[in-house]
């Protein structure tokens, strides 16, 4: 091991030595690269190596090349380049690959080493690192994108960036992004050519020697990648993918003709087809002399607007299903969002979208999620009887959805709707038990502000027999609640009697309670200590909070003092794992006055 970390420090010494002569380093500078550098290489050559190390070692001759580089800047000498940074780049390459056989999964440290040869390594490395990573990872289609990139950009050089990606198709034959990228740099390549062709054009060149084939120049090795992927990928979203990239170019008039040609035969069952295209109307050419005035704008907006629903509506009759239906409501409420200050263009979105909304739902294809918009546009324009009607036939539609109900029942409450009661007891049968919260918490509300106190009860007492641990325990700290403020004191206290032993319970539950004794003129200590001790029983393994506020509650104007030992001592030994800790070091914190 000496032997070899040797050699390689003598290797060394030639470059040290011109750095040293022509005044980039100091003598004392170049004895402490040769010692740091000794260093790093015996931890290279231990019997168990660290990733760490060869990276530290890889960064520290990074971080030589770049004082270098300022210093050469700095006196302004840029020779021999040869002869000192080429052997520590070579070195840093040696190290990489070193690092990469040893951990060949480790992606972020092959592309660590992509990205260092591109700033400081040739072009041709590049590509062998790439290739090296490659022959590891071929199951990862980013890194072929990467490399077809890098080729492409970085060495100009598209046949080797079409072979990259005809070898990655090999790998992820169905793979959309690596066609969507052969797709795009095939047009590229076709561009350069072009302006190439245009350049020597330009300067009256003889064209004998160059071949410019009018095949590749309109596209047709494009076309020939799209033909592939389509054969193998048949999805709407996929082709409209393609047509989107053929659309930067300004020569691909005849490919996108073609494709959209297929679009149009093959994939009409698609809704992203008839989205695609009825979404093309907005951008078609239309008139211009109208355009002066702001209703003038708006009339062709219009316009255009109508001719995109002729679309959907041909969708419609072809395909009838709710993704169709939901394009067709999105691009409406799209268009409704956008701003404008022609009134009756607003007027006419509106009408347009509640029509589609009504017809979709008709169809029993309107999504969930279109419900709550078509709610709101109905009672911000004061349509109390639509908007009722609507909320009615949402849970029909979606009978088992939470979310559904709880829309539905909260615009019926504004609404002021004098059947509640069976509203909500329908909501209730339909949907999971399990799920059922939030409409236990609507119901409640509902009933305490609108029911009488011996039917606000009766849904308290219904909701106490749930059998959903959750629903349970919100009712009895609601029930609670409401006995304080209904019937006061005592009657709170005749509630939380009856319920305290009717698991399961909540520590809410019990604050609650607390907090409703401690509101009282006169607060009884006795009363206070019952309800910490049953809450105690129920928590008292895990909450150390509930342990603390005891001993606070003893050492205030109604306690005794004195019983606070014997509660630390009781807490030391019910409280259960981490909650001891923190219990110690808060109370700790009190008995110093850092908390009151």
């Amino acid at each position: 091991m000496a032997e070899i970390v040797q050699q390689r420090i003598e290797d060394r010494i030639p470059e040290l030595e011109q750095l040293e002569r022509i005044g980039l380093f100091t003598k004392k500078e170049v004895k402490s690269i040769i010692k740091r550098a000794m260093a790093l290489e015996y931890k290279l050559h231990r019997l168990i190596v660290n990733k760490e190390d060869f990276i530290a070692y890889i960064q520290y001759e990074i971080n030589i090349l770049e004082l270098i580089k300022k210093r050469r800047a700095h006196i302004h000498y840029h020779f021999k380049r040869e002869e000192i940074e080429y052997p520590i780049i070579h070195r840093i390459n040696s190290i990489f690959r070193r690092a990469t056989n040893k951990w060949k999964d480790d992606v972020q440290l092959w592309l660590s080493h992509v990205a260092f040869s591109k700033k400081w390594a040739t072009k041709s490395q590049i590509s062998k690192v790439f290739s090296a990573m490659l022959a590891i990872h071929p199951d990862k289609p980013a890194l072929w994108l990467m490399a077809a990139k890098s080729e492409l950009e970085d060495r100009n050089s598209s046949e080797s960036a079409r072979h990259l990606f005809l070898r990655a198709l090999r790998f992820h034959p169905n793979n959309k992004k690596v066609y969507q990228e052969y797709f795009r740099m095939e047009l590229l390549h076709c561009e350069k050519l072009r302006k190439q062709k245009e350049e020597l054009e330009k300067a009256e060149m003889d064209l004998g020697e160059y071949e410019f084939s009018p095949e590749i120049l309109s596209g047709k090795l494009a076309e020939v990648v799209y033909k592939d992927g389509t054969g193998k990928i048949k999805e709407a979203e996929f082709v409209i993918s393609l047509l989107n990239v053929a659309a930067i170019f300004d020569f691909t008039k005849e490919l996108q003709g073609f494709i959209l040609q297929d679009l149009q035969t093959n994939y009409t069952d698609d809704s992203l087809t008839w989205d695609f295209m009825a979404k093309r109307e907005l951008e078609a050419p239309g008139a211009g002399e109208e355009l002066q005035s702001a209703k003038g704008r708006a009339s062709e907006i219009n316009r255009r607007e109508e001719r995109c629903c002729q679309v959907y509506e041909e969708g419609i009759q072809s395909t009838n299903t709710e993704p169709m239906w939901t394009c067709y409501v999105a691009f409406c409420l799209e268009r409704l969002k956008r701003k404008t200050n022609v009134q009756e263009l607003k007027e006419k979105r509106q009408e347009r979208l509640l029509s589609v909304l009504r017809r979709a739902h008709d169809s029993s294809l309107l999504k969930e999620d279109y419900y709550k918009t078509w709610l709101q546009i109905l009672l911000s324009s004061g349509d109390a009887e639509g908007a009722a009607c609507v909320a009615m036939g949402a849970t029909q539609r979606y009978s088992q959805s939470v979310s559904m109900w709880s829309l539905s029942l909260q615009t019926l409450m504004q609404l002021g709707s004098g059947d509640m009661g069976r509203f909500f007891q329908d909501a209730l049968t339909h949907v999971n038990p399990k799920e059922s919260l939030p409409l236990w918490q609507l119901h409640v509300q509902w009933c305490v502000a609108n029911q009488n106190p011996e039917e606000t009860e009766a849904v308290f007492k219904r909701g106490l027999l749930s059998a959903v641990a959750a629903v349970a325990m919100e009712i009895k700290e609601h029930y609670l609640d409401w006995s304080y403020s209904s019937g006061g004191y005592k009657k709170a206290m005749k509630t939380f009697t009856s319920l305290q032993e009717n698991r399961p319970l909540s520590k809410a539950f019990f604050t609650r309670m607390i907090e409703i004794e401690k509101e009282q003129e006169t607060p009884k200590m006795n009363h206070l200590r019952d309800y910490y001790e049953r809450a105690l029983q129920e928590f008292g393994t895990s909450d150390d909070d509930l342990w603390l506020k005891y001993i606070q509650e003893e050492l205030g104007p109604l306690g005794q003092p004195e019983n606070c030992g014997k509660i630390h001592w009781r807490a030391m030994k019910f409280l259960e794992g981490e909650s001891v800790e923190r219990f110690i070091s808060k109370y700790t914190l009190l008995q110093t006055g850092h908390i009151s």
